[in-house]
């Protein structure tokens, strides 16, 4: 199975149950939650500075996570942080923002550093979230840049955490896959 690679002496740590499909590189600085998943193609690369997965947390087909260095300008640099109950769809890129918890990213978005997603939200496939942009709890995000649409509905926010449940479940297929 694979559990990254190293870099500067610097390995991923999983947590308990967590699926990493072979053909992703996961590098450096990264921690993963338990019952998270990886999937084919994705690139997270902790190198410059870490990123930490939260718990029960997709990443699905050829997402590229990353980070931003530290500097004289910016002491902290921007890591990137994911909550948990995270759906991240197909192509999503995240680099050195904050994403809080039970939240949708669709397919091919894209949210840059210093962006804060707070828990509750999902976000339309195709939407540009801009450097240091807040998106507030419980709203449908869309669009390049993104722009608040409504409010999400009791459904939606119901799905949230099945979503990332039919991940989990998924995830244990793979696992309990024979080799």
């Amino acid at each position: 199975m694979n559990t990254g690679r190293s870099y500067k002496g610097i390995k991923p740590t999983l947590g308990n149950n967590v699926y990493i499909d072979e053909s992703s590189v996961i590098v450096g600085d990264i921690q993963i939650g338990d019952d998270s998943s990886i999937w084919p193609l994705v690139a997270a690369r902790g190198d410059v500075n870490y990123i930490r997965i939260g718990t029960r947390t997709n990443v699905q087909d050829g997402c590229i996570l990353h980070v931003t260095r530290t500097s004289n300008s910016n002491e902290e640099g921007f890591p990137l942080i994911i909550g948990d109950d995270v759906t991240l769809g197909h192509q999503v890129m995240l680099h050195g923002c904050r994403l809080g918890n039970r939240i949708l990213v669709g397919m091919s978005a894209v949210i840059m550093d210093n962006a804060v997603v707070e828990d509750d939200v999902i976000i339309g496939a195709g939407s540009l979230v801009p450097p240091g942009k807040t998106l507030e709890s419980g709203f449908l995000y869309v669009g390049s840049p993104v722009k608040k649409a409504r409010a999400l509905t009791k459904e939606e926010l119901a799905f949230l955490p099945k979503s990332a449940e039919n991940y989990v479940e998924l995830k244990n297929d793979y696992l309990n896959e024979p080799s």
